[in-house]
């Protein structure tokens, strides 16, 4: 491999200790769901609404919020925590933490760092925003760090603390989200265990999901709403029935597996319809299992992928070894799809 120094005259700098690209795959799993059980009564008491309602809408019969002093932080250190035992990777093998998140409350410093630190993790760690999708990306990125031997292993965490920016008198957006937070350990592997992504982004659309009013609104008028999720759910319905499926059938393309194959289908839980309609459309074997924990734990953003495998791996509906099918999708609007085989079932604390 040569290197080419484009600061005077190129001359060829020979890279002596590369090494072949190796595979990836998902090691150990851990998640945190707060104890905190909040019902669509709960919610409906401020808005004017029915827990029938609720469920034919999203299919959301309860959602998990933090308590008063339970942290975002607190929730990503919990579940990485059961990650690094369940994958038997001890803290000083993990050469990076990448958190995915979006309701961190603070513009610096990260959560990552302050995570790693808590975990007893020296390595690089930062955050990655980019809503819904938040884990799967995180997911390609520390595939692609352990393949290219930047680090031997990844702590990738997926946390949301939504509750505490959502307004609950909005009847569009009180009743989907809820906090949670879900991790996994990547690491080399014989076999591939973690297929190529398949990503990209439509911020044509950006204002379907967003946040409203901006901090600097905010700032300066102090007296006015804070800043709450807003969402156009029609047109998020739309775009992520029409284009999941093909990102879906272009994430197994790329990791050369058939639709039959597909043992778990694991997508974002953002909404059961939206759900329902994307499994439709995919055809899949009656035989493939279809993670619907959006009706336990409603719509956690970048924890919803890994807190659906986990609930599929403790209940016994899928298995360590299974081929499942990730797809994340949200804000920006971005997307993000891969092929992984399952780890074991979690340890937890």
């Amino acid at each position: 491999m040569l290197l080419v120094d484009q600061r005077s005259a190129p001359v060829a700098i020979p890279i002596t200790n590369c090494q072949e690209i190796q595979n990836s795959s998902i090691l150990g799993l851990g998640v945190y769901r707060p104890s905190r059980v909040v019902t669509n009564d709960d919610i409906c008491r401020q808005i004017d609404s029915t827990d029938e309602w609720i469920r034919v809408r999203s299919g959301i019969r309860v959602r998990r919020f933090a308590g008063p002093d339970e942290t975002l932080i607190d929730m990503a250190v919990r579940a990485g925590r059961d990650a690094l035992r369940s994958s038997a990777v001890p803290p000083d093998q993990i050469g990076c933490v990448i958190v995915a998140t979006s309701t961190f409350p603070y513009q610096t410093p990260a959560a990552g760092p302050q995570i790693a630190h808590q975990l007893g993790i020296t390595g690089s760690a930062f955050d990655v925003s980019a809503g819904c999708a938040g884990f799967c990306l995180a997911l390609a990125l520390a595939s692609d760090v352990v393949r290219g031997r930047t680090a031997s292993h990844v702590l990738v965490i997926g946390v949301e603390r939504l509750s505490e920016f959502v307004d609950f008198t909005d009847k569009s957006t009180a009743f989907i989200f809820s906090d949670g937070a879900g991790a996994v350990v990547v690491g080399p592997s014989d076999e591939p265990g973690i297929g190529p992504v398949e990503w990209g982004s439509d911020g044509s659309q950006a204002h379907a999901l967003t946040q409203h009013p901006s901090l600097t609104t905010f700032r300066d008028n102090p007296m006015g709403p804070p800043p709450t999720v807003r969402m156009d759910g029609p047109a998020i319905f739309r775009w992520a029935v029409s284009e999941m499926e093909k990102v879906s059938r272009s994430a197994l393309d790329r990791a050369g597996v058939a639709i039959d194959e597909v043992d778990a289908f694991i997508p974002h839980q953002a909404n059961l319809r939206i759900t329902e309609a994307i499994t439709k459309r995919l055809k899949l074997k009656p035989a493939t299992v279809v993670a619907r924990d959006i009706v336990e734990a409603g719509n956690t953003s970048a924890a919803s992928v890994p807190l659906a495998m986990e609930t599929l791996l403790r209940t016994g509906d899928s298995h360590a070894g299974d081929t499942a099918l990730l797809v994340g999708f949200g804000a920006g609007l971005t997307y993000a799809a891969q092929v992984v085989t399952l780890p074991a079932a979690p340890q937890h604390s």
